[in-house]
């Protein structure tokens, strides 16, 4: 299934995108392996079977009882045998040298040791996609207080009747009837805010204004096409908006609106029973009365959201957080405004005071969707290997504690076969990977990307970062995919 930021082109569509409906009754086991923490998939070939049963077995055979996952947490092997530079190379050098990988830069890291097992022009810069949420997502872990919640707020107006919906930079609250499920777990919901606001106004409301100062500058970044926000893709960045911007909350790749504030403001209005037409920019006067207010899930939730379905808008307000809160911390030396230039440099400077090394990145969004970014391998790698460090290492006090901060960026990848972005991938030659990997994808026009983890056969936990620069990622992908299996399928001496 294609994420929220996979974007190739208008021209082109990945086999197996969202929105194509397969008809194949999976049964899946999640065990969970990853340094502590991670989730690995497993088939019930047994019930496979017995689904397979003929019409008139199943007429006179009751079925079987359930079966209810059980999922099992369990650390990574942090010693014995581990792979080697050699053993590594032995296996990807090969599928390599077959070709098709365009422009590629990688890199393998043992996370226990530190050791470097693999690489490939690791430090060039090539053009991330999708996986340069990573950076967003870890400086949110790093920055942010992983339960802070972000509020969407409607204040009394300075005229009776006025109301004001105020922007907290959630673009997950919901305009779905409620038990309705969308693409943001846990989302608020537009009702609720309605139901509140009926019972604390004085009277009947007649306007709704929207207040849209928590972000500054332009809502495109440089680098996007406009003809992503029609195609689904992106919305354009207000601190307010209802489903991430979709006409349709229920489908990932849903026409967004050209202005989100607005729309969301005018269904406000609706549900209210205020004119739509009405609706404008505006703020409350100092001081106003709060009619009510709703919140979006932690942030450390939001993160894995905006990993595992690699959805753009909530990676942007993600990376304007950041821009807030280094800005009104002492310890950075400068204040970043809640912009595409601030929230990039917000980023960037999160990730050097922690001790990455970023005088390679170049970065103008926090989705990855515009092709003026540019990311070495060896940041990807840096950060999955910090977030997927072992337990009780030797690592002084504040990379502990980094390990700790960063360590649901590991929760939050999709699963080789089983969820969010590579729900669909890993069959034919990869199908070993299965459960196995781990990984943030990446997908633009020319451009694929894949970087996560991947426990080898004798337990040892491995991080990898790929990026391909070049040829159709129709070709691409799926080598990418049989590189990360092959170090599942290796203990690689």
């Amino acid at each position: 299934m294609s994420g929220f930021g996979d974007r190739i082109g208008a021209a082109l569509r990945l086999p197996g995108q969202r929105g194509k409906r397969v008809a194949v009754v999976v049964v899946v086991l999640l065990l969970a392996v990853i340094a502590g923490l991670g989730v690995t998939m497993l088939g019930l070939t047994v019930l496979a079977q017995r689904l397979g049963a003929t019409n008139a077995v199943a007429a006179t055979v009751p079925p079987p009882p359930p079966v209810v996952p059980h999922p099992a947490l369990r650390p990574a092997a942090v010693h014995g045998p581990a792979p080697t530079r050699t053993g590594v190379a032995a296996v990807l050098n090969p599928l390599i040298m077959a070709g098709g990988l365009g422009t590629l830069s990688g890199q393998v890291l043992d996370p226990a040791t530190g050791t470097v097992l693999w690489q490939r022009d690791p430090v060039a810069t090539l053009v991330p996609g999708s996986t340069a949420k990573l950076l967003t997502a870890s400086a949110a872990l790093l920055a942010l207080n992983h339960q802070e919640r972000l509020h969407t707020t409607v204040l009394a107006g300075a005229e009776p009747g006025t109301v004001v919906l105020v922007g907290g930079g959630d673009p997950t609250l919901s305009a779905a009837d409620p038990g309705t499920a969308t693409g943001y777990p846990g989302a608020a919901r537009l009702d609720d805010l309605v139901s509140q606001v009926r019972a604390a106004a004085p009277g009947p409301v007649r306007r709704v204004l929207v207040d849209v100062g928590r972000y500054t500058g332009d809502a495109l970044a440089p680098g996007w096409f406009p003809a992503d926000v029609t195609g689904g893709y992106i919305a354009p960045i207000e601190p307010v908006m209802l489903d991430g911007g979709r006409e349709d909350p229920t489908q990932e790749i849903s026409p967004r609106a050209a202005k989100p504030a607005t729309a969301a403001a005018a269904e406000l209005a609706r549900r209210l029973g205020a004119d739509p037409d009405t609706v404008s920019i505006g703020n409350a006067p100092p001081g106003a009365a709060v009619l009510g207010e709703v919140s979006s899930p932690p942030v450390q939730d939001l993160v894995a959201t905006a990993l595992r379905r690699s959805d753009n808008v909530l990676a942007e307000a993600l990376a304007r957080e950041v821009a807030r809160a280094t800005g009104a911390q002492a310890s950075f030396p400068a204040s970043f405004p809640a912009s595409f230039s601030g929230a990039s440099k917000a980023v960037l400077s999160v990730l050097r005071s922690h001790g990455f090394d970023v005088s390679r990145v170049t970065l103008v969004d926090g989705s990855g969707l515009s092709i003026n970014d540019a990311v070495p391998a060896t940041l990807l790698t840096e950060l999955l290997g910090a977030a997927a460090a072992p337990d009780g290492s030797n690592a002084d006090e504040a990379h502990q504690q980094r390990t700790a901060a960063l360590r649901p960026l590991l929760v939050g990848l999709p699963v080789a076969g089983g969820s969010g972005t590579l729900a669909d991938r890993y069959y034919g030659p990869s199908a070993g990977g299965r459960g196995w990997v781990r990984a943030k994808t990446g997908t633009l026009t020319g451009v694929n990307s894949l970087a996560g983890t991947v426990l080898d056969v004798e337990g040892r936990m491995l991080v990898f970062a790929l990026l391909s620069n070049g040829p159709n990622p129709v070709s691409v992908r799926p080598r990418l995919d049989t590189l990360a299996a092959g170090l599942r399928s290796c203990g690689c001496h």
